[in-house]
């Protein structure tokens, strides 16, 4: 009666988004020994950006920490335009394709792809593909059959972004219940969010850093000051330095902001979220100092977790580059040179580094995303 095994039972378990694309993967693979690759690109409907984010191969990474304007990949773009998947059963001629993501896709063997767009709730955010170092191996039977697979691969990726945004949605809420009162805008998120995976790029091989970790960065840092709701507005109003006082009482904001997501993790039921502890260590660190002069912790150097240094350096970057009630704007050079002056006392060295570095990409999410002070 019992002797059956659930193939996809890797599936309930709690167990990293990766290793469950991997699990996928191999029940595939018995069917269809000739797919090498599974991977997943996200779309980001504000910069039209398509992103690298997860794939099921070892050593096959064509497009590790890739990214690309969806109107510069052509063929993507038709895909979604049709909204209808792609065959293509010989990929010979990729290798000398116009894009880099083309000829990189080409240098790396693969003879044949199927590519389906993901859809949740009719919103595109995303491309599935399914890859073979053989040709001609994609004929209508088998993708009947990839079909299925294909949207229960969609389905997992879904419930894990899902998680995310109920996260996002539930801080939010209790910001907004709060009445926002912080006077950072909207704005400063998007900026800081996007210097944030720049850095996390930039430092991606040293550190040795995967797309899912890069994008939980960018996901997760918009909520590094979600403490400061709890913050009287004498304090976070306040149109004049702080003293000491105060100081004690705001720094109190990235304890409660811990303190806020792991009850929040609780009480939703979250604690099965990949890579959680990045949110946490965002929260709670993202005031440390390399030199130990920072708050909560006192912690110095490496014993800052990596997410929280780049986090620290993208936001100070963004408040001093922002009109504030009490400053104007500072330049990016005049910002850049104090980033110079507080690396390795303060800052990070190589998240400074890799920030300055990228001036080109710094420019271009200013002006996408400039303030609206009319809202």
């Amino acid at each position: 009666m019992f002797h059956h095994k659930d193939s996809l039972e890797a599936l309930n378990q709690h167990l990293p988004l990766k290793q469950k694309i991997i699990s996928a993967h191999r029940v595939i693979m018995e069917k269809f020994d000739f797919i090498a690759r599974i991977a997943i690109t996200l779309y980001d409907p504000e910069t039209r950006i398509l992103k690298t984010y997860i794939d099921s191969s070892g050593g096959d990474q064509p497009l590790k920490h890739y990214e690309a304007l969806l109107e510069n990949a052509g063929s993507l773009k038709e895909i979604l335009d049709k909204g209808q998947p792609r065959v293509v059963n010989n990929l010979v001629t990729f290798e000398h394709g116009k894009h880099e993501h083309t000829r990189r896709v080409g240098r790396q063997g693969y003879a044949a792809s199927y590519t389906m767009p993901m859809f949740h709730s009719g919103r595109f955010f995303g491309f599935l593909f399914f890859n073979s170092y053989k040709p001609d191996v994609f004929d209508e039977k088998t993708l009947k059959d990839l079909d299925i697979f294909g949207h229960l691969v969609s389905l997992i990726v879904i419930n894990e972004l899902s998680m995310f945004n109920v996260m996002d949605a539930a801080l939010k809420t209790t910001s907004d219940i709060t009445h926002m009162r912080d006077p950072e805008t909207g704005s400063h998120l998007d900026r800081m969010s996007r210097y944030s995976r720049l850095i996390a790029q930039a430092l991606a091989e040293k550190y040795e850093l995967d797309d899912t970790y890069i994008e939980h960065i960018f996901m997760f840092s918009p909520l590094h000051d979600v403490g400061k709701i709890a913050i009287p507005d004498t304090i976070l109003l306040k149109p004049g330095p702080l003293d000491e006082k105060e100081r004690k009482i705001m720094n109190n904001h990235t304890s409660i902001g811990r303190a806020m997501i792991d009850g929040i993790v609780a009480n939703f039921g979250l604690d099965c979220i990949e890579q959680i502890d990045v949110l946490k260590n965002i929260a709670e660190f993202h005031h440390e100092a390399m030199n130990g002069s920072g708050y909560p912790s006192g912690k110095k150097g490496s014993e800052i977790p990596l997410e929280a240094r780049i986090v620290a350096v993208a936001d100070i970057f963004d408040a001093l580059t922002s009109i504030r009630p009490y400053k104007k704007a500072w330049s990016n050079d005049e910002a850049f040179n104090l980033l110079k002056q507080l690396a390795g006392e303060k800052l990070d060295s190589d998240c400074v580094n890799a920030l300055i570095n990228n001036r080109v990409e710094i420019e271009r999410i200013q002006q996408q995303f400039q303030e609206n002070f009319y809202g």
